[in-house]
């Protein structure tokens, strides 16, 4: 089970003004508020806030300057207070703070979900499921193509992007955003821009793109491996080409090139399928064309590298005192010539 732990030290939020204001906007609750804290992410803040019996989960933007278009819970909250009517692995956002002079930030109130993460590797309660490697895989593909077979329109979505022009805008805006965060050139970023930008593909449909899933992100209730019960982390979700979507998940999965390079994060350890069969099932549960993946998935490893390099930026800036930050510098250099292989067809 993911549980909540003790609030990390700097992550301290004004717990009596936030008492406050949840006890008038929220005047159902009872009880006493006791707080903890998901030390799951790397990035946005997650803390379990309990009255009584009743648990919500808060959610907001990290400490320190925030890169533009990143962490909005604006936008979380747009999704999660709709998305839960079509897909039942949407949990539902109940309340947004808009007013900053709260807890210093922007922030989300929505429901506990309990469960369990797979984080690495498969968690122990798996162990004595036969092919569980397969079936988790399995489980996570089928739920993101289920996710973007989601009808826009009809889940009262259809302002949460505007999906012509998706493609060149995230060049645009994931170039910009390493502009912002880099501390040094780096000849491998600069190629790739140049190779993706040369060759945009069209994209065949429009949908919801959550723009992060991997098993991380989701969760399973402890008996079942065969099916994703919620998907968290919705603040960069928006509308446009799903496969920019399969190509995050692809990214996240080990293969013979990143096992090239030194310095990546964790990624998954064990019996894991080959990405092969991720573009087989996802192409069986979506219906859509792979012939083109390749792009995707080099767009999906050098906007990993822009992640990185903000997270190290953070850390380099001193606006986190989290030393798993510190490493990210390496991880953005190898995510960068990882997504360069790709992207002269290697």
């Amino acid at each position: 089970m993911d549980q909540a732990k003790e609030i990390r030290k700097g992550e301290e939020l004004d717990w009596k003004k936030l008492e406050g204001y949840l006890r008038e906007t929220m005047p159902n609750v009872k009880g006493e508020m006791n707080v903890a804290q998901f030390h799951g992410g790397h990035a946005n803040l997650t803390y379990l806030i309990k009255f009584g019996n009743e648990e919500f989960v808060l959610r907001r933007p990290p400490f320190g300057k925030i890169a533009p278009g990143a962490h909005d819970m604006k936008r979380e909250y747009r999704v999660l207070s709709k998305l839960y009517k079509h897909l039942p692995q949407a949990p539902r956002a109940f309340h947004l703070c808009e007013d900053p002079g709260i807890i210093g930030a922007i922030f989300v109130i929505m429901e506990r979900r309990n469960g369990v993460v797979v984080r690495y590797q498969v968690p122990d309660n798996f162990k004595s499921f036969e092919n569980v490697e397969r079936r988790l895989t399995n489980a996570l593909i089928r739920v993101e193509a289920s996710l973007h077979n989601v009808d826009v329109e009809e889940a009262g979505l259809t302002e949460l992007g505007k999906p012509e022009g998706f493609l060149n805008r995230q060049l645009a805006g994931w170039i910009k955003r390493w502009n912002l965060s880099k501390i040094e050139e780096s000849s491998a970023m600069d190629e790739v821009y140049e190779i993706l930008s040369s060759d945009i593909p069209t994209p065949q449909a429009v949908s919801i793109v959550h723009n992060d899933i991997k098993f991380d992100n989701c969760q399973f209730q402890p008996d079942n491996p065969d099916e994703v019960t919620s998907i968290f982390d919705w603040d960069m979700t928006t509308l446009g080409d799903p496969l920019v979507d399969f190509g995050v998940s692809l990214s996240y999965w080990p293969d013979e090139r990143t096992n090239q390079f030194q310095g990546l994060p964790v990624m998954l350890r064990g019996d894991f399928p080959h990405k092969d069969f991720l573009k087989e099932k996802y192409r069986e549960y979506s219906g859509f064309d792979l012939s083109n993946i390749s792009w995707y998935e080099s767009l999906a490893y050098w906007k990993g590298a822009v992640i990185a390099q903000q997270l190290y930026k953070r850390y380099v800036d001193g606006a986190t005192k989290d030393q798993r930050m510190a490493a990210f510098g390496l991880s953005a250099k190898a995510l960068a010539e990882i997504a360069r292989l790709i992207a002269r067809g290697k």
